[in-house]
C-alpha cells in the first residue's frame, strides 16, 4: 500500500509576495471559508472583481503585506497584514489574516507563511499585530500562540452566521 508521501514526490513550497496573478486563487481559497465555515463573518462569496480592492490594500513595502505559499505553480495559502482601524493613531498596529486551501491544511504552511510575513515586516514602523479568531478554532489559536500572540479577550456572540451566534477571541503580539 503506497503512502501519500511515496505516491507523490515532495516538492518545495515557495513563500513569496502576492501578485495580481494570484487573485483568482486567493479568492477561491477565501470563498471556501465564506461558504463552508464561520471562520470569516463574510456571508456572500466574492468575485475576482469584488476582491480586487482587498488585494490593492497590500504593497511590496510598508506595514501591509501579503505573502503566499506556492507549490508546483499552485497557491496553497496566504497570510497578510492590513490596517487595524482607520484612525491615524492606529497606524503602527496591523491586523493579521491567514488562510490555507482546505486540502492544504495540517502541512505546516501556516507556520511558513507567518514566519515569512513577520520576517518581511521586520524593520517596519509597527508596534503590534492583532488577530481575531472565531471560536472554536483550535488550529488558529495554536498558530497564533506559536508566534507569540497572547489572548486579550473574547467578545461573545458578536457574529451571526449559519443561524447561530459566534464568539471571537482577540489576540495581540508586540512587534516593535
Amino acid at each position: 500500500m503506497a503512502t501519500e508521501q511515496s505516491a507523490r514526490p515532495a516538492t518545495e513550497v515557495t513563500i513569496r509576495l502576492a501578485e495580481e496573478r494570484d487573485l483568482a486563487r486567493l479568492t477561491e481559497i477565501y470563498n471556501h471559508y465564506v461558504r463552508e465555515t464561520p471562520i470569516t463573518f463574510d456571508l456572500e462569496p466574492y468575485t475576482v472583481e469584488t476582491r480586487r480592492a482587498w488585494l490593492d490594500k497590500f504593497s511590496q513595502r510598508g506595514p501591509h503585506r501579503l505573502v503566499v505559499a506556492e507549490q508546483d505553480g499552485l497557491v496553497l495559502g496566504y497570510a497578510g497584514t492590513t490596517g487595524f482601524r482607520d484612525r491615524r493613531a492606529y497606524d503602527t498596529t496591523v491586523e493579521t489574516t491567514i488562510y490555507c486551501a482546505p486540502d492544504a491544511t495540517g502541512r505546516g504552511l501556516g507556520t511558513l507563511l507567518y514566519a515569512a510575513l513577520f520576517d518581511a515586516l521586520r524593520g517596519e514602523d509597527i508596534r503590534s499585530a492583532i488577530a481575531g479568531t472565531t471560536l472554536p478554532n483550535d488550529a488558529s489559536i495554536a498558530i497564533h500562540e506559536r508566534f507569540g500572540f497572547t489572548l486579550v479577550g473574547v467578545m461573545h456572540e458578536v457574529g451571526r452566521k449559519f443561524d447561530r451566534y459566534w464568539d471571537v477571541a482577540w489576540y495581540e503580539k508586540a512587534l516593535g
